[in-house]
């Protein structure tokens, strides 16, 4: 049985008192709250192991140790190698970082396909890209009813002139599952790249970059209840192959060619701890042999997430249904809740999402407002100018009650 309760009692912030209250956590699209073994993991780091690399004393060894386990541990969440898996500050960062290195294969009669229901940080690299190389961007639209992608105008926007083709597995606003593999398949065919945004799918499901055969996957563990640290997937043969900016003495191979100056090493301890966490979790609540390797816990834990998920969903989708005055936006049908995450967006009329969020928040309920850099699809919503939308996202350390908090606050607001 999956004991949420269990669960809410290894993260210390669910203990914490907040103005004489405890807190709603549903701010979670914009970054989880993390469990007590990553700040144990992460103090351990600043207390036994605080050096930098390649030493030949002990608290230097120590910290070779954790990067390589933060890097075994990253690889098995993604279903990738070890060589394949690049550290970096953040998803943006680590985006802009391989626009420039591809850069130099782009020119003017190469087009970009990108999405309107993207982060921005998936847009505006390769807009930037195209810019300086005078490349062409294509704009992939969404139905404003449902906020999912137009998938057939996407499909007749690849074309043997297509280079790189940048989509999103989740909408970080609106939940909305896109359907990777077919996009991939589409991009491959052309013989164009394509780079995934996962970010906003990573804490709710598992995922294969060898099953997907994308060239390109990032994700940030502070998404995935680890801290603020992000993380690049990349094709061996493109990482070798492609230049990367970077200092002489990085070397030539992947990945630590990719690696620029001091990475944050407190934050790899933590990396490992939250896969970790999550590979411990399918193997208390999974279907998983004791003696099974961390993918497979970790493929465990995912079967046992998901459904508890839907479940919260399914509560508060129903319930802001019947809150009068609310507008969901996104997915609403029950027969394609498979097709969407357990973050929801809304308006609600004669407020502002400011004014709502400020209203939960007076009562310790944590909710994002604005446009979460999801600006493309703020502004092709109609919203932008207004305020753009207030973002609910459901973990599963959150539980039923608190939605139903939630949905009492939002009727009185």
């Amino acid at each position: 049985m999956f004991d949420v309760q269990a669960i809410r009692r290894q993260f210390p912030a669910l203990q914490e008192s907040f103005d004489g209250g405890p807190a709603v956590f549903f701010d979670n699209p914009g970054g989880t709250q993390v469990p007590q073994q990553v700040i144990d993991a992460m103090v351990d780091y600043l207390t036994r192991r605080n050096a930098n690399t390649h030493g030949a004393f002990i608290t230097s060894r120590r910290t070779d140790e954790v990067i390589d386990r933060a890097r075994a541990a990253a690889a098995d969440l993604l279903g990738a190698e070890q060589d394949e898996v690049i550290f970096g500050p953040n998803m943006t960062t680590l985006t802009f970082q391989l626009s420039h290195a591809l850069a130099h294969e782009f020119g003017p009669e190469d087009e970009i396909v990108v999405t309107r229901l993207d982060h921005d940080a998936n847009i505006m690299p390769w807009v930037r890209l195209a810019e300086d190389r005078g490349a062409t961007v294509r704009w992939a639209d969404v139905d404003v009813e449902t906020c999912t992608l137009d998938m057939d105008g996407l499909q007749a926007l690849i074309t043997p002139r297509t280079k790189l083709v940048a989509i999103g597995y989740a909408s970080n606003a609106t939940g909305t599952i896109n359907d990777v593999q077919t996009v991939i398949q589409w991009a491959r065919a052309a013989g164009a790249y394509t780079f995934v945004d996962a970010v906003q799918y990573a804490p709710h499901g598992l995922i294969d970059v060898k099953a997907l055969d994308c060239d390109f996957l990032a994700c940030s563990a502070y998404k995935f209840f680890g801290p603020h640290v992000g993380i690049l997937y990349g094709k061996r043969e493109h990482l070798e192959r492609l230049p990367a900016y970077r200092v002489r003495p990085a070397g030539d191979l992947p990945p630590g060619k990719w690696e620029t100056g001091t990475q944050n090493h407190e934050g790899l301890a933590g990396v490992a701890a939250a896969i970790d966490y999550l590979a411990d979790l399918g193997a208390r609540y999974g279907n998983v042999a004791p003696d099974a390797g961390r993918r497979e816990k970790l493929r465990a834990a995912w079967s046992v997430i998901g459904p508890y998920e839907r479940m919260l969903m399914e509560r508060l989708l129903d319930g802001l249904s019947l809150v009068s005055g609310v507008r969901i936006y996104g997915i609403t049908s029950r027969f394609e809740w498979d097709r969407r995450l357990a973050t929801v967006a809304i308006r609600k009329e004669g407020r502002t999402p400011q004014e709502l969020a400020a209203a939960l928040a007076a009562e310790n309920i944590f909710v994002w407002d604005g446009n979460f850099y999801a600006l493309a699809l703020s502004e092709r919503l109609g919203v932008e100018p207004s305020g753009g939308l207030l973002r609910i996202g459901l973990v599963h350390y959150n539980t039923l009650d608190e939605i139903d908090r939630c949905l009492r606050a939002l009727e009185r607001a």
